[in-house]
């Protein structure tokens, strides 16, 4: 048979597996799947939406008889990197979507097993409703994202818990001939432990997991922080942007010495942190449809925003905190202005009284300590959609009522994720080279650096462009591919990609690239599993 044969026979054994209204036609699933932020189009095969993790198999088991491609998804919102897009034309979207099931929480220790439509929001709900003392690992991608997703991305976040894997125990999955993946520790020493100690017993191939195509999870085991005593964010700015390399060496330097009370700290460049706060000035644009640095210069005094801005978190003892603000005070002296400690409080409490102040400097007052107010409920542990408008920021639509979708809204943005080292030289000349780079693609230069370790930095420059603008949909691309060769020129390389920057990854393999073909042609020889992805 063809492939057009085998994919409609596919079709219809999955209409009978799971009723026709759970199988959707090529023409339904690019409508339902086909938006990205990107501007990326695939061709899809259709869509299957999963109702019970007892199905996966079975459907898996019908891919395999007919050589049709199967693409997993969470809950389809990987904004930046693709949203619900598989890396190949022709596969069909797998939709976990509505396995929603927290299938056991240990009050006690504070681990949850969950399946993968389970969100940030939904945890958030089941901790409050039992009073569980509990931080969910939240992300800036909003509430509506599942928690399982980001952790196989192996993204991360500001709350105690950074690294968003490193708190996953264990895992179940569905391989490519239907047989399921199960920890040894699981099997030999039972669930609980299992739950409770990451590494298992024998050979850890819980990771290969991750980033690949290498079996469909369908549960998870994850690690909660404690809800802390006293929770506070640091904020801190830099008058010059010469402070910049001083900066990096103290919050080295504070990360080193307060581990596990610091959670993290990000250092955002103004036009980043004005990006958040002001709207996009499309009358004050230059020739190349970018913010005149003058402009620039004048909405940081409008709203208060200098050459670079710190926001960090501290966790733990209030007395512990306490001692922490007096040590993160003398170790950015000379260098941070500006420097306060917020809790959740204060911040909506500031939120609240310049709401009530008159005039244009308090409007923008409030809209400034409004985004604070909200950034802080994040480092709590409570999701929002804070960090949302920013991928709005040069869309001409407004904003729509209900949950922010920037691919389903017609928002244009790309992420470039690179690590960079933690070393003020590092950091400086990789700064310098996106600020030489994007301008040149009429791109503003938006940098985050978000610490990871005390020896790295993870940092996100959000491509933001207008997506109906083919024009600007192609000087993105361009500006990716320009950041990610000079990126690597300096040593800096992301930790994540898009999927369809994972066959120009692959293109500088080698070694690795054979060990991965490897573990593929023994676990999925038919290559129905999320095929090319990360390899």
């Amino acid at each position: 048979m063809d492939f057009i044969t085998r994919s409609s026979a596919a079709l219809q054994a999955w209409r009978d597996l799971l009723g026709p209204a759970q199988v959707l036609d090529s023409d339904l699933a690019w409508r339902e799947y086909g938006a990205d932020t990107s501007g990326l189009q695939r061709r899809l095969v259709g869509a299957l939406r999963v109702q019970d993790a007892e199905q996966v198999a079975p459907i898996v088991a019908i891919a395999a008889r007919y050589e049709v491609p199967l693409y997993p998804i969470s809950t389809g919102k990987n904004w930046g990197y693709g949203t619900a897009l598989p890396v190949r034309d022709d596969c069909v979207i797998l939709d976990l979507g509505a396995l929603r099931r927290i299938i056991h929480f240990d009050a006690e220790l504070g681990v949850v097993t969950l399946e993968p439509g389970v969100t940030q929001g939904q945890l958030a709900d089941f901790l409050d409703q039992g009073g569980h003392p509990f931080l969910v690992p939240v992300t800036g991608a909003g509430p509506h994202c599942s928690l399982i997703g980001n952790a196989l991305e192996r993204g991360y976040g500001i709350t105690p818990y950074t690294d968003h894997f490193g708190a996953v125990t264990d895992l179940e999955a569905v391989l490519a001939d239907g047989s399921s993946y199960r920890s040894a520790l699981r099997e030999a020493g039972g669930e609980d432990l299992a739950r409770l100690f990451r590494w298992g017993i024998g050979p850890y191939f819980t990771g290969l997991f991750t980033q690949s195509g290498f079996g469909i999870v369908t549960r998870m085991s994850i690690q909660l922080a404690r809800r802390p005593e006293c929770v506070k964010a640091i904020l801190f700015s830099l008058k010059e942007d010469a402070l910049l390399e001083a900066a990096v060496e103290r919050v080295r330097l504070i990360l080193q010495r307060l581990p596990g009370i610091v959670g993290g700290i990000n250092l955002m460049n103004q036009r980043r942190v004005l990006a958040m706060t002001a709207p996009f000035p499309v009358d004050r644009l230059d020739e190349r449809g970018l913010i005149p640095e003058a402009f620039v210069r004048q909405l940081g005094a409008q709203y208060q925003i200098l050459p670079w801005t710190g926001f960090g978190t501290l966790y733990g003892p209030r007395r512990l905190v306490i001692a922490a603000q007096r040590e993160i005070r003398q170790a950015l002296s000379g260098v941070a202005s500006r420097l306060l400690f917020l809790s959740p409080e204060q911040a909506s409490t500031l939120s609240g009284i310049a709401r009530r102040l008159p005039g244009g400097f308090a409007r923008r007052l409030a809209h400034t300590t409004g985004t604070l107010a909200k950034s802080l409920e994040l480092v709590a542990g409570r999701p929002n959609e804070t960090a949302l408008p920013l991928c709005y920021w040069r869309n001409p639509r407004p904003l729509t009522d209900g949950p922010l979708d920037p691919a389903r809204d017609g928002c244009g943005l790309r992420w470039y994720a690179p690590l960079v080292p933690m070393r003020p030289e590092a950091v400086r000349a990789y700064v310098e080279m996106v600020k030489r780079i994007a301008p040149a693609h009429g791109i503003e230069p938006l940098i985050t650096l978000t610490s990871i370790s005390d020896r790295i930095f993870d940092s996100t420059i959000p491509v933001v462009f207008q997506r109906d603008d083919a024009t600007a949909q192609a000087a993105a691309s361009a500006c990716y591919a320009e950041l990610l060769e000079a990126g690597r020129g300096l040593g800096c390389f992301p930790y994540r990609v898009g999927v369809d920057g994972m066959d120009r990854l692959e293109g500088l393999l080698g070694e690795s690239r054979t060990f991965h073909a490897r573990l593929r042609g023994a676990f999925d020889p038919q290559g129905i599993l999320a095929p090319g992805r990360y390899g």
